[in-house]
């Protein structure tokens, strides 16, 4: 009978160091230094995870307010629900993004539109939603029903600047090569999107696998697989076109850019672009905006109330 392999054995030290070199390669074990920094939290019911959905959406919602994220009744955020994924939670129409709750959202069928849960705006009677912002998300909802569960849009002062150029946003920075050949530029313009063929062309901008779009004349767009990671994505889109307005600026009096090489740039994505990762990104400023409100009982408010009629 053979011996049994010891840890000195070389083959079982080849085995060892190849595990721990497959591991070190992966972006979360290339970031987190000691113990290995935890991902997308898993939940054992659907209520469960719609509960910290929903809180992390309102989060979201309460960062964009404080990033000045904020015009009017313009912006919304949709989520796949996790039970019922034909269907998306959505902002009220007229709510200031500073005050949403878990229990404010609505829920809507993709397909139909019809809202199947929530109360609305609570000093307006009635539920309504955007709808030219249901027109666009339910186009990139039915477009990318695997990859994509939540979907951000908004009115940016920097976004909107960068797309009046209609180009996409060059490889300035580090932190930009998350959209190393993952972001789009829509530039047919066809006004407030009131039509179901502005959505599907916005949509169509997006694929096969964009995780943001620069719409001329009109503002961002970003998706992901998490609110978390849309909400992160779609802050990191509008500090990259700030940025580089102010480098084109710079470049104007002669100051020659330095862009990322495409080499580096796709290093940098595959890196920094994991869905674990981007979730991770998201929570400094996820956990501060539940801090400030107090904490998760404070922003689920009004969820035990949401009954979902389909």
């Amino acid at each position: 009978m053979a011996p049994a392999a010891t840890i000195e054995d070389p083959a079982v030290q080849t085995v060892t160091k190849t595990v721990e070199k497959e591991e070190e390669m992966t972006p979360m074990r290339a970031i987190s230094h000691g113990d290995l920094l935890v991902g997308i939290p898993k939940f054992p019911t659907f209520v469960e995870e719609r509960r910290h959905i929903l809180i992390h959406m309102a989060a979201t919602f309460r960062y964009f307010a404080r990033q000045g994220f904020v015009e009017g009744m313009s912006g919304h955020i949709s989520v796949r629900d996790p039970e019922f994924p034909g269907l998306i939670w959505m902002n009220p129409l007229c709510r200031h993004f500073g005050m949403l709750n878990a229990g404010d959202m609505l829920l809507l069928d993709i397909e139909t539109g019809k809202i199947v849960a929530g109360s609305g705006h609570p000093l307006v009677p009635g539920r309504t939603a955007n709808a030219a912002g249901y027109l666009i998300h339910r186009a990139v909802h039915k477009a990318r029903p695997h990859d994509v569960h939540a979907v951000c849009h908004s009115h940016t002062s920097a976004g909107r600047a960068w797309a009046a150029f209609a180009r996409p946003l060059d490889m300035l920075t580090q932190d930009v090569c998350t959209f190393y050949n993952a972001h789009a530029v829509y530039a047919q313009y066809g006004g407030i999107v009131f039509a179901e063929d502005e959505g599907q062309n916005i949509a169509k901008a997006l694929q096969p696998a964009h995780r943001g779009a620069i719409l001329m004349n009109h503002g961002l767009i970003t998706v992901g697989s998490t609110v978390d990671e849309a909400g992160f994505l779609f802050g990191l889109l509008d500090r990259s076109c700030a940025i580089q307005l102010q480098v084109e600026a710079a470049a104007a009096n002669g100051i020659k850019k330095q862009i990322v090489s495409d080499e580096e740039a796709e290093y940098n994505f595959k890196m920094g672009s994991d869905p674990d990762v981007l979730y991770r990104e998201a929570q400094p400023d996820i956990e501060y905006e539940i801090e400030a409100a107090g904490g998760e009982d404070a922003l689920a408010k009004g969820f035990e109330q949401l009954i979902i009629q389909q």
